[in-house]
């Protein structure tokens, strides 16, 4: 054999052994650049109701609702907030819901939103509660430079 057909056999074997290298990193690289997906239910655990009263202007239930992102990135929290006379809930029993958005929730941070809920028949005490949280991560992108 010439020198030059082992030549050409020994930059194939290169090849292919840098592709055996290097592939598997650049996928590892390429997969790790992303956050692991979120689990549905861990928004639900970092919103709580830190207080739920009757205005006293306009009868309507207030509740104050704290959200702390424990997820790596920024993002936006989205809470349904139940208004009902007692915390058990029957089977088949409706109450009140509002919806709450609290934005731009940096990593480890804390944010409050408020809810307005309905008119509060007189002598009765209301009881707020989280229905449903979901969170979304922030899609950042990057300005264009001003002209």
């Amino acid at each position: 054999m010439s020198a030059l057909k082992w030549q050409g056999w020994l930059v194939a074997l290169v090849c292919v052994a840098g592709m055996m290298v290097f592939a598997p990193l650049g996928l590892y690289v390429w997969a790790g650049g992303a956050p692991a997906p979120r689990p549905g239910s861990a928004a639900r655990e970092d919103v709580r109701i830190t207080d739920c009263r009757i205005d006293p202007a306009s009868r309507r239930v207030v509740a104050s609702v704290e959200a702390v992102n424990r997820f790596p990135g920024a993002g936006a929290y989205v809470v349904t907030v139940e208004f009902r006379e007692k915390e058990t809930r029957a089977p088949g029993d409706r109450w009140a819901q509002a919806l709450v958005k609290i934005p731009g929730v940096a990593p480890g941070a804390t944010e409050h939103g408020t809810s307005l809920g309905p008119v509060w028949p007189p002598d009765t005490v209301p009881w707020c509660g989280v229905a449903a949280a979901e969170f979304t991560a922030a899609e950042f992108t990057a300005a264009a430079p001003a002209p």
